[in-house]
């Protein structure tokens, strides 16, 4: 009869097994790199677009759908609403690059592996050379043989 196991049984067993903490390290990498890679678009890559395109700041790109409300005092009353298409671009070039490096990642390891297949496995040693004694008792064989 089958050991019944709890909820935390089942759930120890499950964090346990090899692949969910290798996907757990991959989430948690891939997170990093996420942030890395965002950096790299805003702090340097659209800086340096901005300035290309006589100092446009993608960030600022937007469609205004209705203006903010201000009182007679200044303050804002209810926000802008608009359609911040200038960070979207600045996203979907995170996401590209990303997508890229992921690309290059996999590239390397189906290169690597196609690598190991191709290897030819090592031949097999030689037989060891007959002793003296097989020897002189293969000779005695083959002379009884002939008679």
């Amino acid at each position: 009869m089958a050991e019944k196991k709890g909820f935390m049984g089942e759930f120890k067993e499950f964090i346990a097994r090899g692949n969910v903490m290798d996907m757990a390290v991959g989430v948690i990498i891939g997170g990093a790199f996420g942030k890395i890679s965002t950096s790299l678009v805003n702090d340097i890559i659209m800086p340096l677009v901005s300035m290309l395109t006589g100092g446009v700041d993608f960030s600022a790109w937007k469609w205004v759908l209705k203006e903010a409300v201000v009182d007679a005092a200044g303050t804002e009353v209810s926000p802008a609403v608009s359609v911040n298409f200038g960070t979207f671009l600045a996203t979907i070039l995170d996401f590209i690059i990303i997508a890229f490096a992921i690309f290059c990642l996999i590239k390397a390891l189906n290169k690597l592996h196609r690598k190991k297949e191709e290897e030819p496995a090592p031949e097999p040693p030689a037989p060891p050379e007959p002793s003296n004694e097989e020897k002189l008792l293969t000779e005695i064989r083959d002379l009884l043989k002939k008679d």
